[in-house]
């Protein structure tokens, strides 16, 4: 007891814990530190003995006769240990000047060594900003183009070539030559995140230069504006952005040419929700935030006897393509598209309105956690922004909600200014992940990003983007015996995690890779089961989105390791062709549902509502989850609509809605005991009878707690 008592008196001295902050513990490994130490004296059979002729002094001290030692004698002890658990401590001062992130554009030499002209291009969706920026690339004797999207790349790489301007096309799976050749063209387009830096252009476009503020990509555009070696560096997106960006090139010395542009057409927030899809007209478009109200939305538009477009964010570039193709072409039935936010870039469609379905979406915080909130204001601007667009058959643009409430909220959300990007994103490179790797060879490639993070200083205009899912790459594959250049690639390769198949298909890449066996076409293909046909259900056409994300996957890695994924070209053409079968399936998404609620709730009836405009999209969200809860798509999609209907459920305007509260509830408790194994289809079936027997029976409803409790009590003695 005397020893703990000493212990904790030794934690609590402000002394020790400045010490502590001078040999590089923070607060945090300083408490770690202290717990493992504590651990180790009161635990240990074996502690050394000039630690145990300490504690006997400092026990011996705080007697009355003698004062034979002090309990800040601990400090060598308590530092030597503390080295042992974090030997980073060893070498703290390198690490920190590894990890100083305070001057980026200091990493650019090349790019300091030229005095570069900066113009902003700022406007709203469709005002032709990127337009002007684009005819100064085509003129320009060299150029670079970086946008967000392979689609947009793929846009400038078509435009250019077409206005007879050879241009290369560089993605993260994909090189195009312009030159037969495959002599480099002087102008080339990329995704932002394959840009060179060291190859000296005349004119460079940044495009979308407001995602520089994304937890996750934001790093690619601060490199790019910090370190395109271009004469001219043209720069488009929102206003939000001019402050930051002046801020930027302040440090390097450069001034910014702003030049503003309004919207071409106007654009009009109607003052009538739609509120049923019986009053849809040729030109709508209706935003979901899920896979889920895609699928549901379109089942009942089909269900009218109207054909409509499907675009979502997994679906291949080229099947996005294809259906905006259908959507635009006048000659075509299909007048409706229903899509996801996937259409606020990188596409060119003939909407005249759009129709958010819901205003909640879920999004993932800088610190890498999950959250359902209603859309930003530029969220919600660059979506409206796709009605009416500018050449389009519609010179106008309209935009509404399907629930007459949220259109309230939606004209508040839009009225509001869009607020300032206030930093720019950074993320460590492999040159000082590796440098860590030197002065710490025993830790783990997540451990080591885990500790350039805490270490790391930035200052005020810049933050470190999320890590989340690099660390979980590096977790999955640090079993495998791989150098540390060839695993910190592997974790950067774009994939979801969300999706088991491509995280266990990277895992077998890694294994494979490691023994020094190519991953051949054949090897591939046998993994895969290719060839594939069309899709029978919803669960068969998730799969064959997650192979062409592994047919991705490969081509990303074979640009990286050319000998170990010898067949990019075999793959790029069952890739096209597997991107054919996915259209398929997407243009009969309708037949796909019923045969997915069908299948999974075999001899029930269908029960998708007609009744669009009461049941919110999370509850029509619920008639597909239910019926289908065994599948594990289904259970997906019963998370996410689980999700909204809390967010939902914090509305007041929809807390008085007795009905559909009720139901909200029930789904998702039913849902989550699905989930847990506690209820099966069967018993499920059982409780639905059993309510509804005692919803006839009960005079009173449902209409407050005490009748609740009363049916509760009724059911028991039922049972019993």
């Amino acid at each position: 007891g005397e020893v703990l008592k000493t212990l904790n008196k030794f934690y609590k001295r402000k002394e020790i814990q400045r010490l502590g902050a001078e040999n590089g513990l923070d607060a945090r490994l300083f408490h770690q530190a202290f717990i493992s130490f504590r651990k180790y004296i009161m635990e240990s059979s074996s502690v050394s003995a000039d630690l145990h002729i300490i504690l006997n002094d400092i026990c011996c001290g705080a007697g009355k006769f003698a004062l034979l030692g002090h309990v800040d004698d601990l400090f060598p002890f308590f530092l030597r240990h503390a080295k042992q658990i974090f030997p980073m401590l060893d070498c703290m001062d390198d690490l920190r000047k590894i990890s100083d992130l305070r001057l980026p554009p200091n990493w650019y030499p090349d790019a300091r060594a030229i005095q570069r002209k900066i113009i902003f291009h700022a406007g709203p969706t469709n005002s032709g900003k990127t337009y002007h920026a684009i005819q100064r690339f085509l003129s320009a004797k060299s150029g670079i183009y970086c946008g967000p999207l392979k689609l947009l790349a793929h846009e400038i790489f078509q435009k250019s070539n077409d206005a007879s301007v050879p241009c290369d096309l560089v993605t993260g799976e994909e090189r195009v030559f312009a030159n037969e050749d495959a002599r480099q063209a002087s102008h080339v387009a990329c995704t932002i995140e394959m840009c060179s830096t060291n190859t000296p252009y005349e004119v460079a476009v940044i495009d979308e230069i407001q995602m520089i503020r994304d937890p996750a990509r934001g790093w690619a555009w601060t490199r790019a504006l910090l370190g395109l070696c271009a004469e001219e560096i043209h720069v488009c997106g929102e206003p939000a952005a001019i402050d930051l960006v002046t801020e930027l090139m302040y440090t390097t010395g450069e001034e910014v040419e702003v030049r503003n542009y309004k919207r071409l057409t106007p654009l009009t927030v109607l003052d009538y929700a739609l509120e049923s899809l019986d009053n849809l007209r040729p030109g709508d478009c209706i935003v979901c935030f899920s896979k889920n109200d895609i699928y549901s939305v379109s089942r009942q538009i089909e269900a009218r006897g109207l054909e409509c477009a499907v675009i979502y964010g997994s679906l291949p570039p080229g099947t996005k393509l294809e259906q905006a193709k259908k959507f635009n072409d006048p000659d075509d039935p299909c007048k409706i598209l229903v899509a996801t936010d996937a259409i606020g870039m990188g596409l060119n469609l003939s909407i005249r309105r759009i129709i958010f379905n819901s205003i909640v979406k879920p999004t993932v915080n800088e610190k890498g956690e999950k959250e359902i909130d209603s859309i930003t204001t530029s969220q919600a601007l660059q979506i409206a922004g796709r009605a009416g667009r500018f050449g389009s058959s519609f010179q106008q643009g309209e935009v509404t909600t399907m629930h007459r409430d949220d259109l309230v909220q939606l004209k508040e959300i839009l009225s509001e200014a869009v607020p300032p990007v206030k930093a720019a994103g950074l993320h460590p490179t492999p040159e000082q992940i590796e440098m860590f790797a030197y002065h710490l060879p025993d830790a783990t490639l997540s451990n080591l990003i885990d500790i350039f993070v805490s270490l790391s200083q930035v200052d005020g205009m810049y933050f470190v983007c999320n890590i989340d899912d690099f660390k979980f790459l590096a977790d999955m594959i640090q079993h495998i015996p791989l150098n540390l250049r060839s695993r910190y690639v592997f974790c950067t390769a774009p994939l979801n995690r969300k999706e088991p198949f491509v995280c266990t298909t990277l895992l077998k890449f890694a294994r494979q890779f490691s023994r020094n066996e190519p991953l051949t076409f054949d090897w591939l293909c046998r993994h895969t089961k290719w060839p594939l046909a069309a899709p029978k259900n919803i669960k068969e056409l998730v799969h064959l989105e997650a192979v062409h994300d592994v047919f991705d996957l490969y081509l990303w890695l074979s640009y990286r390791f050319m000998d170990m994924f010898p067949d990019a070209d075999l793959v790029r053409d069952i890739q096209k062709k597997l991107d054919d079968i996915i259209q398929i399936g997407v243009c009969n998404i309708t037949k796909l549902i019923r045969a997915s609620q069908s299948a999974a709730a075999p001899g029930t009836a269908e029960a998708v509502s007609e009744d669009f405009p009461l049941p919110r999209t999370p509850k029509d969200a619920r008639v597909v989850s239910e019926r289908g809860a065994a599948s594990p798509e289904a259970l997906s999609v019963a998370v996410e609509a689980a999700g909204l209907r809390r967010a939902r459920s914090l509305r007041p305007s929809r807390l008085g809605r007795q009905e559909d509260v009720k139901s909200y509830g029930r789904g998702s408790l039913a849902n989550r005991l699905l989930r847990e194994g506690l209820l099966t289809q069967e018993m499920l079936r059982q409780l639905e009878s059993e309510w509804q027997d005692q919803h006839r029976s009960d005079r009173h409803g449902f209409g407050s707690k005490r009748d609740d409790q009363h049916g509760s009590k009724e059911t028991r003695k039922k049972r019993k």
